[in-house]
């Protein structure tokens, strides 16, 4: 592309979040595998807002839970797994060799020699112990097929021991060497989250052996993951994707030029587009949608006064920058939702309360919308109770109310 940058507006850059990210009811999904294959990467820290994330996209989201169940433990096309930031992630089965290799590496060998670190700093057997427990917890992996940590350390009872970690600092705690174990494991691509103990919304989950995974070179791969997360993204940053992958800059830059990324211009800056993706795109019917915490289009970019008002972060996100439960309307952030113990789903729109300019256009068209939303929410979840893993501000005076 030659001459003067093309601007990207944040109204075009709304739209194409609406149609990409599947929000607006003509680009909604059939499928798990479609949500997960449009967004790259579902935030898996907290296992409820995955299947929040993707209920909030299919077309029939009655269907969510056992089509998520069958994506997840039975076909096993979604795969859960560490990721970008030492972060728990759902991805395309398809994407576990390319995030393992762009990624994974990296992220386990920090991992590894802070846990050889941290044991050794107080005593604690070396690593050739360490590697000891592992072979003898992969060999029991294998036997039982998926099995939790307390499973495991029943076969191999120096799972259990414990070690101090950070004594003497404001953040000290006693580590378990199954729970440091299994996360480094989990990063070197020699292991996944298998069943939950209990529901969907459960926290306690078994392990298993992770699916074959093909070695890709590290360039390549980093390559594919840019190219795939610019048709999702796109147009981004350099900052947004140096935050959302966690690699160095030069790593970032090499990539982009890898895929042959058009520079395009947004209100924050230089930002980067695909090469078939420059042309504008068409406006789109105004929408609404409830997302959960941690959602990947909310967590998506670093940089976000163009979907979510500045005003609005105080309430929205935690002390460690986790964001909770948003309302959406027509491509931006307006409030927050959150579900009550009696199951009822409540929201609040702040700006539009306190007459906020970022929340003109807020009115009859947008309340109905977002009041049909909260419907479709509490249909398709039934009983099921819900708190966020990271609660937030908004979300917890909601809850309490």
């Amino acid at each position: 592309m030659s001459g003067q940058r093309r601007h990207i507006g944040v109204a075009e850059r709304r739209a194409r979040l609406a149609v990409g990210h599947r929000l607006v009811k003509g680009a909604r999904a059939g499928s798990p595998e479609e949500v997960g294959g449009s967004l790259v990467a579902l935030h898996g820290t907290d296992p409820a807002s995955v299947y929040l994330a993707v209920g909030a996209r299919l077309m029939d989201a009655t269907r969510v839970v056992p089509e998520m169940e069958r994506a997840l433990y039975e076909d096993r096309t979604l795969i859960r797994m560490h990721g970008m930031r030492q972060t728990v992630f759902v991805f395309p089965t398809e994407l576990v060799p390319v995030v393992h290799a762009s990624t994974g590496l990296a992220v386990a060998a920090r991992a590894r020699a802070a846990l050889v670190k941290d044991m050794a700093r107080v005593g604690a057997p070396d690593a050739r112990w360490l590697a000891e427990v592992e072979t003898s917890t992969l060999a029991a992996l294998a036997r039982r097929g998926e099995a939790t940590a307390a499973e495991l350390a029943r076969e191999e009872p120096r799972l259990r021991e414990q070690f101090a970690y950070a004594p003497g600092k404001s953040y000290e705690g006693v580590h378990t060497v199954s729970s440091r174990l299994l996360r480094v494991l989990g990063a070197e691509g020699r292991v996944v989250r298998g069943r939950p103990l209990g529901s969907w919304t459960s926290t306690q989950f078994r392990w298993a052996a992770a699916p074959p995974c093909a070695e890709l070179p590290v360039d390549e791969a980093q390559a594919e993951l840019i190219r795939r997360w610019l048709a999702a993204c796109g147009p981004a940053t350099e900052a947004d994707l140096k935050w959302w992958t966690g690699w160095k800059v030069s790593d970032v830059r090499r990539a982009l030029g890898a895929v042959g990324a058009v520079t395009v211009s947004v209100d924050e800056g230089v930002a980067y587009v695909l090469a078939d993706a420059v042309e504008p795109v068409a406006a789109v019917e105004p929408w609404a949608a409830l997302l959960p915490g941690l959602d990947p289009t909310a967590m998506g970019w670093q940089e976000r006064d163009w979907y979510c008002p500045p005003g609005l972060r105080s309430a929205l996100f935690d002390r460690s920058g986790n964001i909770g439960p948003t309302v959406w309307w027509d491509g931006r952030i307006v409030g927050g939702w959150a579900q009550r113990p009696d199951g009822e789903i409540v929201w609040r729109l702040p700006a539009a309360e306190d007459g906020d300019r970022d929340a003109e256009g807020v009115g009859g068209e947008a309340l109905d919308a977002i009041g049909a939303e909260a419907d479709r929410l509490r249909s398709w979840m039934g009983a099921t109770r819900v708190t966020p893993r990271f609660r937030t501000p908004l979300e917890r005076e909601l809850a309490s109310d």
